[in-house]
């Protein structure tokens, strides 16, 4: 069977925090049925999603964000509360999102704009950042918004992490993980 392949440009969480959203995620498992869990190794904030990407235009967009990310420092970012997207009796996706930052606004920002600059049609939403953890609700019964307040439960202490890569991932459906790093961008 013949996957199509997809791209997207997103901020790389370190492996100290994946492995604490691993055993957050193990917990949260429990008590959220929903039909497919993030592998730890695959979470990350994404920035652009540029679906199939043909290599003429790839390659312009990884030398721009390239050109756009020059001297950008860091990132400090914590990890804020649970929530979700799609209907609320069963929603499509289920993640963690970080408080306010403006530095990675800005990051964004750059990562955007330069895939724009390649003619890339990008999502025109706003954005929110937040690293999925789940996919598809499979309960019996209909899911309450006032399940989210279990994160304060699991995680009184915050998480708070320092990014230093934007990374180009590649998707493999058939694998897993799932996610192939295919550029990274090292933020000072």
């Amino acid at each position: 069977m013949n996957q199509q392949t997809h791209y997207f440009f997103a901020i790389k969480i370190p492996e100290e925090t994946k492995l604490i959203m691993k055993k957050n995620s193990e917990k949260l498992k429990e008590l959220f049925p929903f039909n497919r869990w993030v592998h730890h190794e695959d979470l990350h904030i994404t920035l652009a999603f540029l679906g199939n990407a043909p290599s003429e235009k790839l390659s312009s967009a990884i030398e721009n964000v390239h050109e756009a990310l020059h001297e950008s420092k860091g990132i400090p970012l914590e990890i804020n509360k649970l929530g979700i997207f799609g209907k609320v009796e069963s929603p499509r996706i289920f993640w963690v999102d970080t408080k306010e930052s403006n530095e990675l606004q800005v990051v964004r920002s750059k990562v955007f704009n330069a895939c724009l600059e390649a003619d890339f049609e990008l999502e025109t939403r706003p954005f929110k950042s937040h690293i999925t953890l789940a996919r598809k609700w499979t309960g019996d019964q209909h899911f309450h918004k006032k399940l989210l307040d279990v994160w304060n439960e699991l995680q009184p202490e915050p998480i708070i992490f320092k990014a230093y890569e934007v990374v180009l991932y590649q998707t493999h459906l058939d694998k897993t993980p799932k996610y192939e790093v295919k550029e990274i961008y090292h933020l000072e």
